[in-house]
Parts: C-alpha cells; sequence; structure tokens
C-alpha cells in the first residue's frame, strides 16, 4: 500500500473498537483526510495524545481502501491543552473544527489556503491572541470567502451601486441599498460594518479595538449569514459565549 507523509490538523475523532480511534484531519496537501489510529486510546499509546482535536502535527499514512492508517505522528502544534482548559476558547475552536469538515465535503480534495486558515485560528486561540468570539467570526467570513462567498460590505451586493449602504442582507450577500433590499435585511451600525470589514481581512488592530455592542451585532450577522450559504447550522455556535 501507498505511505505518504503530510501536515494536517485534527477536527474530530471516534471511538472504534476498544482501542482505536477514526480521526479526521484537515491536510495541507491531501485535502481532509479519516483515518485509523490503532491502539491509541490504551494509556501506554505511543501517540493518543498527539491525535487529539485541535493539534497541528506532522504525520505518516499508508492508504487503505476506506481508511487510511496512521503509522507516526510528530506534533507541530501542542494547541489541544491551553484550548480545551478554556471554555470560550473551546467552543471557538469546536466551531471552527466543524465549519471546516463541513466545507470540505469530499476528501482527498487539497484544500491548502484553509487548511493554513484552521491551523492559525487553532494557534491563535491556544495563544489568546484575540477573544474567542472574533477569532470565529473572522474565520467564518475567511473561510466562506476562499469558499466564493466572501460578502460585500462596500457596494450593493445585488445591483453593485458604491457604497455605503444601510442595510446587510445574508441572502442577498452582503450590504445592499435601499432599492435591492429584501424583506427582513437588518441595519446595522457603521461600527459593525467597519467591524466586518476588518475580521474579513484580518485587520486584528481594528478588530480588537471594537466595542462590545459591535461585537455582539458582527457575531449574529456572521452567524446568519454563515449558515445561510452553508445551508446548514453551525451547532458548535450555540453553545459559543458572546
Amino acid at each position: 500500500m501507498a505511505v505518504y507523509r503530510d501536515q494536517g490538523v485534527v477536527l474530530r475523532t471516534h471511538k472504534l473498537a476498544e482501542a482505536d480511534r477514526i480521526i479526521t484531519l484537515l491536510t495541507r496537501q491531501h485535502g481532509k483526510v479519516r483515518a485509523v489510529a490503532k491502539g491509541v486510546r490504551r494509556t501506554k499509546s505511543r501517540f493518543g495524545a498527539r491525535l487529539e482535536p485541535f493539534m497541528h502535527v506532522d504525520l505518516q499514512l499508508y492508504e487503505g481502501r476506506n481508511l487510511d492508517t496512521v503509522t507516526q505522528v510528530e506534533t507541530l502544534g501542542g494547541y489541544a491543552d491551553a484550548i480545551t482548559a478554556d471554555y470560550p476558547r473551546y467552543t471557538a475552536a469546536a466551531a471552527i473544527a466543524e465549519t471546516a469538515d463541513k466545507l470540505t465535503p469530499e476528501e482527498r480534495e487539497p484544500a491548502l489556503q484553509l487548511f493554513l486558515l484552521t491551523a492559525g485560528a487553532f494557534a491563535a486561540l491556544a495563544r489568546g491572541a484575540h477573544q474567542p468570539g472574533l477569532v470565529v467570526d473572522s474565520y467564518l467570513l475567511r473561510s466562506l470567502a476562499l469558499s466564493g462567498y466572501a460578502p460585500s460590505l462596500g457596494g450593493c451586493a445585488k445591483c453593485g451601486a458604491p457604497g455605503p449602504h444601510r442595510w446587510f442582507s445574508p441572502a442577498a450577500g452582503g450590504m445592499v441599498c435601499g432599492d435591492c433590499r429584501p424583506p427582513g435585511s437588518a441595519a446595522p451600525a457603521e461600527a459593525t460594518v467597519a467591524l466586518l470589514g476588518a475580521l474579513l481581512a484580518g485587520d486584528w488592530a481594528v478588530a480588537d479595538a471594537a466595542g462590545e455592542p459591535a461585537r455582539h451585532e458582527a457575531a449574529g450577522l456572521v452567524a446568519a449569514f454563515a449558515q445561510w450559504h452553508m445551508e446548514r447550522a453551525i451547532r458548535a455556535l450555540r453553545h459559543l459565549e458572546r
């Protein structure tokens, strides 16, 4: 069987038999990969702790008919302990992992930019670099942009009329003018729109300085926008402390 080596971030795990686990990874070169890690639930496992959710690892696998098998693992970013020790960080990381999993429905389709974005988000949460809710909102906007669903925050998302505009519609694709505004559109504050732009661009100086009202309003808009375009709920978001 073919043996290969790659970097990956662990998105989730499932128990298998008495001592094994199925590991779902987002890898640098091979996209999403599901692999068996044999014996990792035993107390004397050589690399069980390295294959916990949110870890960034370098690993060797060999290809199987349905599932690959992990044979070697080295830690590149040991983020799991710092993330799981803090509830807001943990729920944020869970939402990021769930989103990455749902944005890669096909296995073995390369997704380098999404891998780099996901690994960077886990690293930021582990370091406590930014408020966890901001990390999630930035990740959602940027990962959707990679998938072709970047929100329009300047010109009207429907007719292209130059902004600024007052209304925001997830279904329309972002900010819309008064003529194109669908029923039920939100009317976010200017500070909220500025925060959305900063989160999409990764401008952390602006994002970190945003006030709580803008953060709260932006979180609701980002969640609505993400779940509309992904056509499914992100279950972990309901547990995220805002």
